[in-house]
């Protein structure tokens, strides 16, 4: 990343907005630097000399002052602006990455992306703020205060500015070589910091499983190693940081020194004038001090420009082609899948296999068939998330020409179809909140009448704050079947047309079950479609049509093929960010779940 990044202008707003203040407290203060220097040269000059007494210059000091104060002012002012941009060029940026990372879709999140992006976003863009708080003000700072001064000074002594013009220049040039060692470190930081992220995430959503195997120390012991080699590139980094800072000071003071040497053997030779030599004296650290600034502020922003880098990577990663085509109204439309097949990523296998369904409305459609088979795969490419390898999706409205499911806006498909996976997204809140959408929503009688369709009622005369209990994330403080019947209880309130689950008996006993069967058949009762994925008999019998899922070994030359286009996506990735380890395959490249994730 260049210390000013065009691609920063182009990806976040805010950024444009504080840089342009800061260039003009830049020009301000660069002003006020030249008025302090001149004020107290002129004012301290004659009296030192006798010319004056303190009484006469009492306007220059109060105006030296002054010039004080507002330097004081223009620095908070540009601090309040600083910590207000990163904030918001960090939540641009972050919600710019999601949702480039979703349209990406869910075989590249599956590729071991998904949980790089989620470091990234969280601690990986946080690191941003020392960038917009230290480096950037300091980096325009040397823009404008360091040429204004040094035009000032060429104008009173051209000696002196020959003696800071030849030295100002060993600054930058140290600066770039330490540079180059720092950014490495700070690039191995972010990287071993996405591995840590990644390895925790899997730890965390595992850990009950782990917990009952009794497995759960040893990928402690791995999260343990990631930490301490994390603490180590962190050290490294620090001590190049250090060691910059003194390289800098030390050639800063150095100039410093010799300017001010060369200054006070003119004034004995009687070839300088007090005033002018105090006015120099007091610019000359004033040149050199943002350029120094800068090299030191520059490794406390590091790991944010490394993460910075990885952010522009996948803003500018080209997105699948996405539809526009107006979405026909799903109350009326009959989806088809015709022969669609789908390669399922590190297996020489096609699932599903040429498979064909007609989802008409209002119907309950299941998908069955053995694990492995595909049958999440289909729920994705029905959900507009993953696109067929092979054969297509087309939705056929009552009135109007068939449409390609790919050719149809998905924001506008999406909003006509409700997703209900075998483990629900449920936001820490309340049950409230996570059921009605907000907080303080009322509990009408339509609420009430879901919550018994589904046995949800039952769950919430079993919570002490009924609609008002805390739940933690993911559902905490609910079992599975629970969570379940949360999740039904909020797709009943919904009026999308569509309604896909992914085995909602999965887990539940016998009476759980007939809960949630009753729920599938209100769905249907309420004029919905509904599209199941099903893997126990009583969800088979429920439905009106089924649909046998199968998958099928692909052929020597389809092995080969799906080679060759799993390396060239391979090559293609390399602007992704920082490769952590790669994510298991599922039935899916990744399931619609995850993604909402």
């Amino acid at each position: 990343m260049k210390p000013l990044d065009p691609r920063l202008l182009r990806h976040a707003r805010a950024a444009r907005r504080y840089i342009a203040l800061t260039a003009a407290t830049g020009f301000t203060t660069a002003a006020l630097v030249v008025a302090q220097a001149l004020l107290i040269s002129h004012a301290v000059a004659p009296v030192i000399e006798g010319r004056a007494a303190w009484a006469d210059v009492a306007g220059l000091v109060w105006a030296f002052a002054a010039v004080v104060a507002g330097r004081f002012l223009v620095l908070v002012v540009q601090e309040a602006f600083a910590h207000r941009a990163a904030r918001d060029v960090v939540a641009d940026l972050r919600a710019q990455v999601l949702t480039a990372a979703v349209a990406q879709g869910p075989r590249w999140l599956a590729a071991g992306h998904g949980q790089q992006v989620v470091t990234l976003a969280t601690r990986g863009l946080d690191d941003l703020e020392p960038y917009f708080v230290r480096y950037l003000p300091q980096l325009l700072l040397a823009a404008t205060v360091t040429p204004a001064a040094l035009v000032v000074v060429v104008g009173l002594d051209l000696v002196s500015a020959l003696i800071i013009a030849a030295t100002l220049p060993l600054i930058p040039v140290f600066m770039w070589l330490i540079g180059l060692l720092t950014q490495k470190y700070a690039a191995e930081k972010l990287e071993v910091m996405t591995r840590l992220g990644a390895q925790l995430l899997d730890l965390l959503a595992g850990l009950s499983t782990l917990k009952a195997l009794g497995r759960e120390r040893g990928p402690g012991r791995r999260v343990g190693e990631l930490g301490r080699a994390y603490a180590a590139t962190t050290m490294a980094t620090l001590r190049v940081a250090f060691l910059s800072g003194a390289v800098l000071e030390f050639l800063a003071s150095i100039s410093v020194a010799l300017v001010a040497v060369v200054i006070g053997t003119r004034l004995v030779a009687g070839d300088l004038d007090l005033t002018t030599g105090l006015a120099v004296l007091m610019l000359a650290p004033e040149i050199y001090k943002p350029l120094r600034e800068v090299g030191s502020q520059f490794h406390a922003s590091a790991d944010g420009v490394a993460a910075a880098e990885q952010a522009f990577a996948v803003l500018e990663r080209p997105a699948p082609p996405a539809g526009s085509a107006p979405a026909p109204d799903l109350r009326r439309t009959t989806l088809v899948l015709d022969g669609v097949s789908v390669a399922a990523p590190g297996r020489a296998t096609w699932a599903p296999s040429g498979l064909d369904a007609r989802v008409r409305p209002g119907r309950l459609v299941a998908l069955a068939g053995p694990s492995g088979a595909g049958k999440t795969t289909a729920a994705a490419v029905v959900l507009g998330l993953l696109r067929p390898d092979a054969g297509a999706v087309r939705l056929e409205p009552a009135a109007g020409a068939p449409l390609d499911l790919a050719d149809v806006d998905p924001a506008a498909y999406r909003a006509q179809v409700a997703w209900v996976p075998q483990r629900p997204i449920i936001l820490p809140g309340t049950v409230r909140a996570n059921v009605l959408g907000a907080a303080d929503a009322p509990v009408d009688a339509r609420a009430e009448a879901a919550a018994a369709a589904t046995g949800f009622d039952r769950v919430l005369a079993a919570l002490p704050e009924g609609w008002d209990a805390v739940l933690g994330h993911g559902g905490a403080g609910l079992s599975v079947g629970q969570r379940q019947r949360l999740a039904l209880t909020r797709t009943l309130l919904g009026a999308e047309p569509l309604v896909v689950l992914d085995e909602p008996t999965a887990h539940l006993d016998a009476a759980a079950e007939r809960q949630v069967l009753d729920s599938l058949a209100a769905l249907r009762a309420a004029g919905r479609t509904v599209l199941v994925i099903a893997h126990r008999e009583a969800v088979v019998a429920l439905a009106d049509d089924v649909v046998a899922v199968r998958a099928r070994t692909a052929t020597a030359a389809e092995a080969a093929a799906l080679d060759a286009a799993a390396t060239a996506a391979a090559a293609t990735a390399a602007d992704a960010p920082a490769r952590g380890p790669a994510a298991p395959a599922q039935d899916a490249a990744a399931t619609p779940e995850e993604v909402a994730r």
